[in-house]
């Protein structure tokens, strides 16, 4: 995957969450799911600085 796919998933996933925390609780499965895919893009990311 190139960086620039890379952040435009992290982008993606970003807003994902975001709607998502909008109509669910911060602690919902949800959420968290979205968050832990968020994580896991950024740690890609960081291998490529």
């Amino acid at each position: 995957m190139t960086k620039s796919v890379l952040l435009e998933k992290i982008e993606e996933c970003r807003e994902e969450m975001i709607l998502l925390s909008d109509n669910h609780d911060l602690t919902s499965e949800a959420v968290i799911s979205s968050s832990m895919k968020l994580d896991e893009l950024i740690n890609q990311y960081q291998k490529y600085i």
